[in-house]
């Protein structure tokens, strides 16, 4: 083997591993938490997306402008439209978040995402990276939270996903060594552990849940997926109202889809990688990827996302009228939430609870057999406007 091709291997890990070092210093300097309740206004950046984005982006500003009317007439919330974060635009400068779409994004307070499309090596864009991982990099969006209910079948789950680490974070710096041997890499922190799984516990025990679910693989990925759960251990001591269990993530996915098992889960908190596959299967249970929404969330910044993809073969078969905006929505209720506007919020998620699950008089099928995007956002303003929907919604609920 010539030393040539190994020293050229170990230069490049030598350089992930100072960068990542790096990391660790700003993490321990981050900034503090914004107080929603002294900004004057609020700054939503709103970023419409690719493939489907704009179109569901179009309904969800349509409903979030009625349910804000007041807000937006008293300055104390501002929705600003940020166009840079699209496909050609991102492809034009060769870069996940271009420096001036950066820029705006962060003079915002939180943002509302559509779905971005990410090259994949093969595909007609050139392969730049993720613009979701470049984001919660740049703003340190380390807490990926999605909530999932379907209260018919027991089913109240809140996941907590690490966001900067794990798989994802180096997914770009890999190596292929030769043209046999390529290795791509993992990472994880002590610090970027401990808070994404104090956020956990600190959910679980403001809301009066008792139990936390930690859920790695370290039985075989020992050091990384090891030092997560041992974090989680010495974080469990400091909650003694809240008990904590390990699961493997093989088998965590087998169990929920158990009828029995599964209903004994509430707050779930994981590694990148195994959050984002089992938030997406937990959705289906909700009625798929399109009817969930999911939260970013950092020291200073916050950002809120439908957790499907822009879905350009929807756009290609000429379907993207008939897109399914629930979940972006779902994502702005989570928004208003975070910001302070929980009544808004309340009312937003009882309406989202009808429209999708409950009543579902408007069908979305994402062909042209079911409603358009417009007939379900229509459907939503009409059910926000029901002075009787509190009621509507528990007589639904049964």
């Amino acid at each position: 083997m010539s030393s040539d091709v190994i020293d050229r291997a170990t230069a490049h890990f030598g350089k992930l591993v100072e960068e990542q070092l790096a990391r660790v210093l700003r993490m321990k300097s981050a900034e503090p938490p914004l107080d929603f309740a002294t900004l004057q206004p609020i700054v939503v950046g709103i970023c419409f997306g690719d493939g489907i984005g704009p179109i569901i982006s179009k309904q969800t500003m349509r409903v979030l402008d009625n349910l804000l009317a007041d807000e937006i007439r008293s300055g104390k919330v501002e929705l600003r439209t940020i166009e840079g974060l699209t496909i050609e635009n991102r492809v034009t400068h060769l870069k996940a978040i271009p420096d001036d779409v950066l820029a705006e994004l962060k003079a915002c307070h939180v943002i509302l995402k559509a779905p971005t499309t990410t090259p994949e090596k093969g595909g007609p864009y050139p392969n730049i990276e993720s613009a979701n991982v470049a984001m919660r990099r740049a703003l340190d969006l380390y807490a990926n939270v999605r909530p999932i209910k379907v209260p018919k079948e027991g089913i109240d789950w809140v996941i907590f996903r690490e966001n900067t680490e794990g798989a994802y974070i180096l997914g770009s710096k890999g190596i292929a060594v030769t043209d046999d041997l390529a290795f791509d890499f993992t990472a994880v922190t002590r610090q970027g552990c401990e808070r994404i799984i104090r956020m956990a516990f600190e959910y679980a025990r403001t809301n009066g849940i008792t139990k936390v679910t930690v859920v790695t693989k370290a039985n075989v990925i020992k050091t990384t997926d090891g030092l997560f759960l041992e974090v989680a251990e010495q974080i469990g001591k400091e909650y003694p109202g809240i008990t904590w269990d390990a699961w493997y993530i093989d088998i965590m996915t087998a169990k929920l889809i158990d009828p029995k098992r599964r209903t004994q889960f509430r707050v779930m908190v994981m590694p990148n990688l195994y959050g984002d596959i089992l938030s997406d299967e937990a959705a289906e249970f909700q009625g798929g990827v399109g009817t969930a929404g999911s939260a970013n969330i950092g020291s200073r910044y916050a950002m809120f996302e439908a957790i499907h993809g822009s879905a350009p073969r929807m756009i290609d078969e000429g379907r993207g009228d008939y897109a399914d905006p629930a979940s972006l929505m779902r994502a702005g209720s989570m928004l208003l939430r975070h910001i302070g506007l929980v009544a808004q919020a309340d009312r937003l998620d009882m309406a989202l609870d009808v429209c999708t699950m409950l009543e579902k008089k408007v069908q979305i099928t994402g062909r042209t057999s079911g409603a358009t995007a417009q007939a379900f956002s229509d459907y939503v303003m009409a059910t926000l406007a029901d002075p009787t929907l509190p009621a509507r919604h528990a007589a639904l609920l049964g």
